[in-house]
């Protein structure tokens, strides 16, 4: 494809997740998946990779969130071929995007992974990157809310070794998230780009929790 094209391709993308996203929680909205495709092209800079595969990944991971479309999985990707194929993008290219799309997101710590491609894990380290940190602290408490959820309940401890239909499921306090998904992920990168910032976030996540803690306990 020439620049041209590739141009078009990417603000037409851009234009469909906008349209398509408006609305939407804002732990998940266009802003979202703006950091997700900026995380995406920061690493991929030190990574061999098609580019406009991890672009347009990266723009359509959250096209369709199953928690926003009752569970189902399926809408997402099919959506996003839907789309790329209006756009005349190459059979392989078409397959390539679908498939990171369906192989993204965090499922729960058993869940097994059927695909790989250092493509995926270019956008799922981006991904997961925007799950940490202030951010990720920030759409924890925004989705949590969303939920309408409790933040935090002593007698409910977290739950590790879930299924990822039990992960699914969960309507855990917002902390629990904490322990069942985001302090994972630092071990869970796959890049070295990804790997360096996810231990920074990791580490301000810690250091929140730990003020939480005191602050609960009336002792700061």
């Amino acid at each position: 494809m020439t620049k041209t094209k590739n141009r078009r391709l990417l603000e037409n993308t851009i234009n469909f997740v906008k349209k398509e996203l408006e609305g939407t929680e804002g732990g998940h909205d266009w802003f979202h998946i703006e950091r997700v495709h900026k995380n995406a092209m920061l690493i991929a800079n030190g990574e061999q990779v098609n580019g406009m595969v991890v672009q347009l990944s990266a723009l359509l991971h959250d096209i369709a969130d199953s928690k926003f479309h009752g569970g189902d999985d399926s809408v997402g990707p099919k959506k996003a071929n839907e789309f790329l194929r209006s756009q005349q993008l190459p059979e392989k290219d078409i397959q390539h995007v679908v498939s990171i799309i369906e192989n993204v997101s965090f499922k729960g710590g058993n869940s097994v992974k059927t695909f790989h491609s250092k493509e995926l894990e270019v956008v799922q380290d981006a991904d997961r990157l925007d799950a940490l940190g202030a951010i990720g602290i920030a759409r924890t408490f925004n989705y949590g809310g969303y939920k309408n959820r409790k933040i935090y309940d002593p007698e409910i401890p977290p739950k590790l070794d879930m299924s990822p239909a039990e992960y699914k499921a969960s309507t855990a306090p917002t902390i629990n998230h904490f322990y069942e998904k985001l302090l994972l992920l630092k071990d869970r990168m796959h890049t070295e780009t990804g790997k360096k910032i996810a231990q920074q976030r990791h580490l301000f996540m810690v250091a929140f929790l730990e003020q939480f803690y005191a602050e609960w306990e009336g002792k700061v």
